[in-house]
C-alpha cells in the first residue's frame, strides 16, 4: 500500500511538472514582447495555473479579474521596462504568497509578509548559551548537543542542505542516552521536501497517514485532480528515534519546514512548541514571460492529515512566546525540556 502511495505522489509530481512547465508558446493565444503582451501574459500564466486563489479569496479578498482591473490602466507600450516591473511585481503582491516571485534582470519581488509581520520568537544570541562552544556539527545548518537535564537539542536551520543517512544515524546514536530530543526549526525557511521526509521517518515503527496533495488538472481556478493521501514509512537499516521528540516553530518556518511541522504533528511521541508557522504549502513552479524574465508560483497545494491546507502555516500544539527581555533563557526551549522531563518514567 505504501509503495502504490508513493507511485501515485511520484506520478502526481510528474504530471504537475508537465502541466506546469510546458512552453510558453503553448499558451492560449500567444503574446508579444511588448509591456502590454508580457503584463497580460503574466496575469493569464497566474489565471491559470495558480492554485491559491480560493484561499486567497477567502482570507484575503483578492479577487483575479479585479486585480487586472486594477493594475492594467498603469501599464502601456510607452512605458520603461523598470516601470513595468514594479507594476507586475505590485499585482503578484496582492497575493501575499511567499513562493510568488517575478525575476527581472536587476531584481525578483517577493513577500516576506507571512515572516515579517509577526514576534520573530527566536533568538541566535540565546541559541548560543545552549548550544556553547563545543557542539557538533552534522553539516551545513545542523548543530547538537546535549544539555545539561540529558536533553538533545539539535537546530535544523536550513532544508536546502545535505544530511545523509549516516549523518542522521550518527546524530541519533550520539542522542541514545538522552531522554528526548528537542529540533529547532526557527528560521528554516525551507529546501528539500524528500530531505524532510527521510528525517521523519526517523520517528515512526509504522506507516504514518501525514497528508494528502493534488494538482491542477484544468485552467479553473479550481480545476484540480482528487487529493491523493501521503504517508510516511519508518526508515529501514537505519536508526530510528523511540523516544519523546520536540518541535520548536516560529513564524519563519516556510515551504518544506512548514511541510516538517505538519508531518511531525501527527509522528508518534512528537510535540510541536512555539508559534504557528510561516505557511508556504504550495509546490512553487516557474515559467517564463515573452521578454525572458521567469516567474515563480505556487501550483499544488499540499493538506495536513486532516486536510486542511496548509498554505498559511501549522499551529504548534503548545503555543509559547519569546520576547527581547528573555536574553538569559529561551522560554520556547524550556517548554519543551520540560514536557520531555514530565514523561520521564522514574
Amino acid at each position: 500500500m505504501e509503495t502504490m502511495n508513493r507511485l501515485k505522489y511520484i506520478l502526481g509530481i510528474m504530471v504537475l511538472l508537465t502541466v506546469s512547465c510546458s512552453p510558453f508558446e503553448d499558451y492560449e493565444g500567444g503574446y508579444e514582447d511588448t509591456p502590454v503582451g508580457n503584463f497580460d501574459a503574466l496575469w493569464h500564466i497566474m489565471d491559470t495555473r495558480y492554485c491559491f486563489f480560493s484561499v486567497k479569496k477567502e482570507q484575503l479578498g483578492v479577487d483575479w479579474d479585479s486585480v487586472y482591473a486594477k493594475y492594467r490602466p498603469a501599464v502601456s507600450d510607452r512605458m520603461g521596462y523598470l516601470s513595468l516591473f514594479e507594476v507586475m511585481a505590485n499585482m503578484l503582491g496582492e497575493l501575499q504568497d511567499g513562493h510568488v516571485n517575478l525575476y527581472g534582470p536587476n531584481d525578483f519581488s517577493r513577500n516576506w509578509h507571512w515572516e515579517s509581520d509577526y514576534p520573530e520568537n527566536f533568538s541566535a544570541e540565546v541559541q548560543k548559551l545552549y548550544l556553547g562552544d563545543d557542539y557538533l556539527i552534522a553539516g551545513s545548518g545542523y548543530s547538537y548537543t546535549i544539555l545539561d537535564d540529558n536533553t538533545g537539542y539539535i537546530t535544523m536551520s536550513d532544508f536546502s542542505s545535505n544530511l545523509s543517512d549516516n549523518r542522521l544515524d550518527a546524530v541519533l546514536s550520539y542522542f541514545s542516552i538522552c531522554n528526548g530530543i528537542i529540533i529547532d526549526i526557527r528560521g528554516n525557511g525551507g529546501g528539500s521536501v524528500e530531505l524532510v521526509e527521510r528525517i521523519a521517518s526517523r520517528f515512526t515503527n509504522e506507516n504514518v497517514h501525514v497528508g494528502y496533495f493534488c494538482y491542477k488538472t484544468g485552467s479553473g481556478h479550481d480545476d484540480f485532480s482528487e487529493r491523493m493521501s501521503r504517508s510516511i514509512s519508518p526508515a529501514t537499516g537505519h536508526k530510528r528515534w523511540q523516544k519523546p521528540v520536540a518541535v520548536l516553530t516560529n513564524r519563519s518556518c516556510f515551504s518544506a519546514a512548514n511541510d516538517f511541522a505538519s508531518i511531525m504533528k501527527v509522528m508518534p511521541k512528537a510535540r510541536l512548541f512555539g508559534d504557528r508557522t510561516g505557511g508556504g504549502g504550495g509546490m512553487p513552479v516557474s515559467s517564463e514571460l515573452p521578454c525572458g524574465w521567469s516567474v515563480r508560483f505556487s501550483s499544488s497545494p499540499t493538506f495536513d492529515a486532516d486536510g486542511n491546507d496548509i498554505e498559511t502555516g501549522v499551529d504548534p500544539d503548545v503555543f509559547v512566546s519569546m520576547t527581547e527581555s528573555d536574553t538569559e533563557s529561551d522560554p520556547i526551549i524550556e517548554a519543551a525540556r520540560e514536557w520531555i522531563g514530565s514523561l520521564i518514567i522514574n
